[in-house]
């Protein structure tokens, strides 16, 4: 199992933030690597990158703004994904940790920069995404 985590701080409140990672069906909107997604059920959504390729999630957790849990897979892994808001003053402390297995051994090697080159990709959707609802109000 590999495991990679990201930390940051982000500008904004916690409620904010949560409601925009929660927030699956605006995914296409704001994150670049997202074309659409889809929720066949209450607690699972489906998230289709640019391309066509399609990883399923589970919602397997939910402390509302403090803690959301993911079970994830996809042809190529499957895993869990953790996310931690924490208000901090003006901001919020988000703490991201994917756990993930490689079903094809020749990814071992490659997995850990996989998850962190996503992982950076997410974090710079979000900000521009907080960023855009800052300028809004």
């Amino acid at each position: 199992m590999t495991v990679s985590r990201f930390k940051a701080i982000l500008p904004g409140d916690v409620q904010t933030v949560w409601d925009i990672v929660t927030g699956v069906m605006e995914y296409p909107a704001w994150r670049s690597d997202v074309e659409r997604v889809e929720t066949p059920g209450a607690q699972t959504f489906w998230e289709y990158a640019k391309g066509g390729y399609v990883t399923k999630f589970t919602i397997t957790g939910e402390e509302h703004c403090r803690r959301w849990t993911l079970a994830m897979e996809n042809a190529n892994l499957t895993g869990r994904w953790v996310g931690v808001f924490r208000q901090r003053g003006a901001a919020t402390a988000v703490d991201f940790t994917e756990y993930v297995t490689v079903k094809k051994f020749w990814m071992r090697p490659l997995v850990k920069l996989y998850l962190k080159r996503q992982q950076a990709q997410f974090a710079a959707d979000l900000r521009t995404a907080l960023r855009a609802r800052r300028d809004k109000s």
